[in-house]
């Protein structure tokens, strides 16, 4: 197969970008993120409409941010659209004419990272995005692992903290209430306001005060050298290179590849991240280690996995 499309349905702007049989995105149009779950619909097929423009397209991949059925057809569950029991794939097929699968939006961008970006070289994946929340997504022999109802690697509803934290899914103690972007901003504001002189750089960038502060100016601050933005950062790896530690006794890959927007600051995550995944493993002085990669198409992986995995059919 030849030409596909890959739909990425975000908060604010819905892209769906023409993507060839390398993974290079050829062209690409957005269109504001409607308010209501027919309205995405509609915006999804006039996205596709228009990237089609001008080119041979032969099938359309679309990556939702929910639990997607076992079919690759409908969205079970989609907190953020309001979709139940959504028959996406059929309705977009209706207003496109051409084929259309559905993928959890975790599931195809780590399918575009084995594909084409830092997977490339392993069969035995296991992604982890850090993003508002914690997404995955686990490669398996070279191929995308999605459980019996297709809806495996929900990582960040793990539960790593019996009565910890109240999760949004209703649960306490998920893994992403630790280790995701929403985390790491509490950290910084619970640090900053226990000891407001440690983190003058981190309050000079917001409002001046705790709750003022925001995760790019974490980022900033702990470039610049602020201790409580710093700390943050090494709190929030803590958590995240442990959980690794339990998928590696659960999946035992060659590679984990870290992404999303928590991952942009590279090492200053990633290494914390790798020494605590070191620290975790059971028997770490006498296994290999799975290497851990930071993510390399950034936030267009979603896309041209959702586009690929249409092609895979």
């Amino acid at each position: 197969m030849g030409l596909t499309i890959g739909v990425d349905i975000g908060g604010t702007k819905i892209a769906a970008g023409v993507v060839d049989e390398e993974g290079a995105i050829l062209d690409i149009s957005t269109v504001p993120t409607p308010s209501t779950p027919e309205g995405v619909i509609n915006a999804i097929a006039d996205a596709v409409r228009d990237v089609s423009v001008g080119h041979q397209v032969e099938a359309v991949g679309i990556g939702a941010a929910g639990y997607v059925d076992d079919k690759r057809a409908t969205v079970l569950f989609a907190p953020n659209i309001n979709w139940r029991h959504e028959a996406l794939k059929d309705k977009v097929e209706q207003r496109v004419g051409l084929p259309v699968v559905v993928e959890n939006d975790a599931n195809a961008a780590a399918w575009g990272e084995y594909r084409f970006g830092a997977g490339q070289g392993h069969d035995d994946v296991v992604c982890i995005t850090l993003g508002t929340g914690l997404g995955g997504g686990i490669i398996i022999g070279g191929r995308l692992h999605r459980g019996r109802f297709g809806v495996a690697a929900e990582f960040g509803h793990l539960r790593v903290v019996p009565d910890g934290l109240l999760c949004g899914c209703g649960s306490q103690g998920c893994w992403e209430q630790y280790a995701s972007g929403r985390a790491l901003v509490r950290y910084a504001r619970q640090r900053a306001n226990a000891a407001p002189e440690n983190a003058e750089i981190l309050l000079g960038l917001g409002d001046g005060t705790p709750q003022g502060i925001q995760g790019k100016h974490i980022s900033d601050a702990a470039r610049q050298g602020d201790p409580v933005a710093i700390d943050s950062f090494r709190e929030l790896a803590r958590w995240a290179g442990a959980g690794l530690a339990d998928l590696a006794s659960l999946f035992d890959p060659s590679a984990f590849i870290v992404g999303g927007g928590v991952s942009d600051e590279g090492d200053l995550v990633l290494d914390p991240i790798r020494k605590s995944f070191r620290r975790w493993l059971v028997g770490s002085q006498w296994r290999p280690h799975a290497q851990v990669l930071a993510a390399q198409l950034g936030g267009k992986a979603g896309l041209v996995g959702a586009a690929d995995l249409a092609r895979q059919g």
